[in-house]
């Protein structure tokens, strides 16, 4: 018996032809023999043996002993429909890699720290490898893989996949991610701005749960905001939608690095927040210099500075977020990063702002909360995002 090419293309393309036809069967009959497989789709038993171990080992299907005519054979039953999807997660300082099966559950991940903000070029090669690492390491074909969303912290063109010149990789701007992953993972990319994903996560998965109009912070080396309206995206014309980070709060304030005054971002990012700290903060540190989650534990420990630097921090976010909810009348805001960890010492103050800046019919049905994600957030946002986008 020799097997029938379906489709004309390269060998990855007949793979997955060859594939579907086994599926297809599972599908219509329910749980059937390699054997049985093998007659009814006309391949090789060899070519079966070869697929159904690679749907094994992506969790499509399960494999288990039975008998057929009195002998011992292979019962296959199709557990979920076959795919794999990607989610690449670029930050200032780190990389990771999650696959998804077709319905976008986390399947495998990996993760390196990495100086991402110091040439894009490198920092996609380097994603490349870790993509491919870590379909290695859970035995998963990747020619099974549909589509790749990368989440990028910044700006993204959504009609050219740009990077905005505005954002926490400055040298990034003006780059296509997008283009240069899938020449080499051979897949379809997109980019997508890390916000907007973390908000579509949190409203699928975490604190936004059942969130018609989300509104989701993300506050690190900037201040981002995703933003969801009826339950869809919202990155605006050219993908800069939620840039709160830029709202001007105060125009004799600090220079910013988007060229204007008094940001929210020049009062809340951590940069900044961690140039407020006294000299011998975490003196008996060794190693680097302090980080926003050593301020942020002194302050859940009753540090009286910190508790300060965290509370005018929640002050400011609230000015912000009293002008969105003017705008967007959310009824969700949902708060990620590591300064949401402060919990009610972070949110009690931006409360009090939002109640001085927003109309009252805002902040009527609006909560306010930490996200319930925390770093992940994006990674299961591009992972739901390429499910959506999969052929």
């Amino acid at each position: 018996m020799t097997d029938t090419a379906v489709t004309p293309g390269s060998q990855s393309a007949l793979r997955r032809a060859n594939e579907r036809r086994v599926v297809d069967v599972l599908r219509r009959q329910g749980t059937c023999t390699q054997a049985e497989l093998a007659r009814v789709t006309g391949l090789s038993a060899a070519s079966v043996s070869n697929i159904v171990r690679g749907l094994r080992a992506a969790g499509t299907v399960s494999v288990r002993d039975t008998a057929s005519n009195g002998r011992r054979a292979r019962g296959v039953t199709l557990l979920r429909p076959p795919g794999t999807v990607l989610a690449i997660d670029f930050e200032v300082d780190r990389l990771g890699v999650g696959v998804g099966d077709s319905e976008g559950n986390l399947v495998a991940r990996e993760q390196i720290d990495y100086d991402v903000a110091a040439d894009p070029g490198r920092g996609v090669r380097r994603a490349a490898w870790l993509a491919e690492t870590t379909l290695q390491g859970a035995r998963i074909d990747a020619g099974t893989v549909s589509a790749v969303v990368a989440s990028v912290p910044g700006p993204v063109d959504p009609a050219t996949g740009e990077v905005g010149p505005i954002s926490c990789l400055p040298r990034w701007a003006g780059f296509r991610p997008a283009e240069v992953l899938a020449e080499r993972l051979g897949a379809p990319v997109r980019a997508e701005n890390d916000a907007n994903l973390a908000a579509l996560a949190e409203q699928r998965l975490g604190a936004g749960a059942g969130a018609e109009h989300l509104i989701h912070l993300v506050i690190g080396e900037g201040v981002g905001a995703g933003i969801v309206l009826s339950g869809e995206p919202f990155p605006g014309a050219g993908g800069t939608a939620g840039e709160i980070g830029h709202i001007a709060l105060d125009p004799r304030g600090p220079v910013c690095r988007c060229g204007n005054r008094g940001c929210l971002e020049t009062f809340v990012g951590a940069r900044y927040l961690l140039g407020m700290l006294p000299q011998d903060f975490g003196a008996d540190r060794s190693g680097s210099g302090p980080r926003m989650s050593d301020v942020v534990a002194a302050a859940r420990g009753g540090d009286p500075g910190s508790r300060r630097i965290v509370a005018e921090a929640g002050t400011a976010l609230g000015q912000g977020v009293a002008i969105v909810a003017n705008l967007f009348n959310p009824d969700r805001v949902t708060v990620g990063g590591p300064l949401a960890e402060a919990g009610e010492l972070l949110l009690e103050p931006m409360r009090r702002s939002m109640e001085l800046g927003s109309l009252g019919s805002a902040l009527d049905r609006l909560s306010l909360s930490a996200g319930a994600l925390g770093r992940d957030a994006s990674l299961y946002g591009a992972l739901w995002t390429a499910v959506r986008s999969a052929p």
